[in-house]
């Protein structure tokens, strides 16, 4: 791998970053661990391929349920623009508490895999956008 070592990131601190944000993301070495130091544009453009994607249901009072696939997540509103911003909006709540517990929520084998939708979440860090990006599709009842 081309890692740089954690004492030559650690002398090179600002010519180290600005590379990051200018030119390429850096791998750093020190001792076992190994790391990758990225701007998010790169981050953002790694996720790009990972999509919030919703099963719609229209239930029989007329209302919309969008049940997320990637996580468990669901909600309920009178529109489904309105449910989008819900679930949008769960989205971000999810995405935080993970983040804040991060330890906690990736040992668990259950939400490992969120851990691409979390940052991606994060990285948008904007309800409406989350809300546009979510691709429902009619659920099967």
């Amino acid at each position: 791998m081309l890692a740089t070592s954690a004492t030559e990131v650690r002398k090179e601190w600002s010519s180290v970053l600005d590379s990051v944000v200018r030119d390429k993301p850096q791998f750093i070495k020190r001792t076992r661990d190994k790391m990758w130091l990225s701007n998010l544009d790169i981050m953002n453009d790694i996720l790009e391929a990972y999509k919030f994607t919703a099963d719609k249901y229209i239930e029989d009072d007329g209302t919309v349920t969008l049940s997320l696939n990637e996580i468990d997540l669901i909600e309920n509103a009178d529109t489904e623009a309105n449910a989008r911003m819900a679930l949008a909006n769960a989205i971000m709540e999810y995405a935080e508490e993970y983040y804040n517990n991060f330890s906690y929520y990736n040992t668990a084998p259950n939400r490992k895999k969120h851990v691409p939708y979390i940052f991606k979440a994060l990285i948008m860090d904007d309800i409406a956008k989350i809300g546009e990006s979510i691709e429902c599709r009619d659920g099967k009842n």
